[in-house]
């Protein structure tokens, strides 16, 4: 019989001790944050020499008492950080950052970068050779967020907005809100790389007040085979994200033709589905919408505990949808002839064998495409108040 004695239990102990140590790495090989240069946001242009020039906002952790960091200062001593724009020249992106390294004492982090704008200049020449490293380069970030800006991107970065942070605090805020468009990295690329070779991304603009200056999303940017040919308004950027079932968060205002004043109803859900049909030479597609919506505001005269007045707002509702996804289709399908609606994708997924025929005349067949709109608006919470409490009280 086996028996442990002290002695043995002693030496068992050490060489436990031992095995388990061999397995502690330590942190030899750390990289402390104050050693890193965290990008934000990154702001690509095209030069007059023909170079992509690269511009990246950058996190700082200010030192304690407020000292300065890259000539600029926060304004307290908390540690609280700052952010600084440097820029660097090359002949392509992979070339630039390279640069851009060279002129920095931290080590590059693309870690949290959530933002990417391209100017527009360079957006008009092409953006397929620079998404070809921000794809096939581990670091920077696909799910950040991609904008197109009005002139050069690395003024936008270089604002100092009001509320937030950063700039780049603020357009990521704006694209998730969904009130505008949002798309990320990974999304642009799947769309360009779509069987139509179309995308939409949001564009940006720098709003100027006498007291200070900020970025705004205002209406949307069109890529076909990877250059810019023109852009949508907010009105029909609205109505494009109906047709490509992103609408998550909006508030549609509307005007009865038989009341003064006017109704506001808040989107609680939507869903657009597209439903491709083909008979003989004949392409059409049906777009349904089905929407529920809740009655924020009423500043008519109509009693909202009524059924048909209900069923009236519904037919409201509808008519300006409607008149949004047709201005949409009118601008992106009839004008520019550019299918930002996948279109293409939904034609593939049902008839396979008819798009492999069909699919280098899709440029021939696209703008002709009949599109049927079947849009069932639904308002499911009219509120406790049937008409006005401020009308009725002037009564």
């Amino acid at each position: 019989m086996f028996m442990i004695t002290p002695k043995r239990k002693t030496v068992l102990l050490h060489v436990f001790v031992f095995i388990h140590t061999l397995f502690l790495s330590g942190c030899w090989d750390r990289t402390e944050v104050n050693d890193l240069a965290i990008i934000t946001a990154a702001g690509l242009d095209v030069t007059d020499d023909h170079q992509l020039e690269l511009s990246v906002s950058i996190f700082v952790t200010n030192p304690s008492g407020g000292q300065k960091v890259g000539g600029m200062s926060s304004g307290d001593s908390g540690g609280a950080g700052l952010s600084i724009v440097r820029s660097a020249k090359g002949l392509t992106l992979a070339d630039a950052t390279s640069k851009l390294q060279q002129v920095l004492p931290r080590k590059v982090f693309w870690g949290q970068d959530e933002v990417f704008i391209f100017g527009e200049r360079l957006a008009r020449q092409g953006i397929a050779e620079p998404m070809e490293y921000l794809t096939r380069h581990p670091a920077p970030r696909e799910r950040g967020n991609v904008f197109v800006s009005k002139g050069l991107a690395k003024d936008v970065l270089q604002l100092r907005p009001p509320i937030e942070r950063s700039v780049a605090e603020v357009l990521r805020e704006m694209a998730k809100s969904q009130t505008g468009l949002n798309i990320t990295i990974k999304e642009l690329a799947q769309m360009m790389a779509g069987k139509a070779h179309a995308a939409v991304i949001p564009w940006v603009e720098i709003r100027q007040t006498p007291d200070d200056s900020f970025p705004f999303i205002n209406g949307s940017a069109i890529i076909q085979n990877g250059k810019m040919v023109g852009r949508l308004n907010n009105y029909t950027t609205r109505g494009v994200m109906w047709l490509r079932n992103e609408i998550r968060n909006a508030t549609v205002t509307v005007s009865p033709k038989d009341a003064k004043g006017y109704v506001s109803l808040y989107l609680l859900r939507s869903h657009t589905e597209l439903v491709p049909h083909i008979a003989g030479k004949k392409w059409s597609i049906t777009v349904k919408i089905e929407t529920q919506d809740d009655i924020i505001e009423n500043t008519t005269d109509l009693d909202l505990m009524k059924p048909e007045n209900i069923q009236y707002l519904d037919t409201v509702l509808k008519t300006d949808i409607d008149n949004r996804v047709v201005a949409a289709l009118a601008e992106a399908q009839k004008k520019m002839n550019v299918d930002i609606f996948n279109f293409a994708d939904a034609f593939y997924r049902k008839y396979p064998k008819e798009w492999k025929q069909a699919k280098d005349r899709w440029h021939e067949i696209y703008p002709k495409v009949e599109v049927r709109l079947e849009t069932n608006p639904k308002v499911t919470r009219p509120g406790l108040t049937g008409k006005s409490l401020f009308k009725r009280d002037q009564r």
